[in-house]
């Protein structure tokens, strides 16, 4: 297994920095294998929470074709979903995990955010009940460009967010991000609204791996980790967490000391 070029503490934080995304990956995939056997080991049934995104897409390629989890036992859920959009849309994050997961795979549960419901609070409602049946026991998430984790911008970020789901705005910075990975076209695709869990319903997940790799993530890897821990940076929040470990290439820890 591939081990970390090197590791260190930033508050409660712990980061890890790998030579590239191929062993970075390799070594989250076996660490998460042998987490989720021990977690079954003392509980029936499992839950994690995955992310969508450039980042995750070999992760979750190699979850699913190398790591030796019984899928069976684990229900699964996602982060983020724009609203206004169906599941079959190209940018739909449920279809990303449909793809990604659900059809290598067989889960006990995939559980979806409806980018298509007329009633959007009423959504954010029914998943926190589902969020909510079994403690989560993993979650992977992504940095964004802005700091972001899941659609929390720094614009609608909430460290004591009393809204384990909710309805959000998109800041334009975030909406250019998705033009900017090829989701959409031109930033007038990209809808002005999303579905997100929050910060506070993130950080209760007993263990958080999150992954930020490529050059154009090291400026925003430095102010979440030597920057001032506010929503102005909401990734900052991982550094409360004793349950987070950060995972880094070389070049998004490229503009660290």
């Amino acid at each position: 297994m591939p081990t970390p070029l090197r590791t260190f503490q930033v508050d409660a934080l712990r980061v890890e920095v790998y030579r590239d995304e191929a062993d970075l990956v390799s070594n989250l995939v076996q660490t998460t294998q042998s987490y989720l056997s021990e977690v079954m080991a003392r509980q029936t049934t499992a839950a994690a929470i995955l992310a969508s995104g450039a980042s995750q897409i070999k992760l979750l390629k190699d979850l699913t074709t190398f790591g030796e989890i019984d899928w069976g036992r684990l229900t699964l859920f996602h982060l983020d979903e724009y609203l206004g959009i169906g599941g079959m849309h190209p940018a739909s994050f449920g279809l990303f995990m449909r793809e990604s997961v659900e059809q290598k795979v067989a889960v006990r549960k995939f559980n979806y955010l409806a980018g298509d419901t007329a009633e959007p609070i009423a959504e954010c409602d029914r998943y926190y009940g589902l969020l909510s049946a079994q403690p989560i026991d993993l979650c992977f998430l992504g940095v964004g460009e802005t700091g972001h984790i899941a659609f929390n911008d720094p614009e609608v970020a909430d460290f004591d967010d009393r809204y384990p789901v909710k309805l959000v705005k998109l800041a334009d910075k975030s909406r250019q991000q998705q033009v900017n990975t090829g989701f959409f076209d031109r930033i007038e695709s990209v809808p002005q609204y999303a579905l997100t869990l929050t910060l506070p319903t993130i950080c209760q997940a007993r263990r958080i791996c999150c992954l930020a790799m490529g050059e154009r993530k090291a400026s925003i890897v430095n102010t979440m980790l030597t920057g001032e821990i506010a929503p102005t940076c909401p990734a900052s929040i991982l550094r409360k967490s004793p349950a987070a470990i950060l995972y880094l290439d070389e070049a998004a820890a490229s503009a660290l000391d």
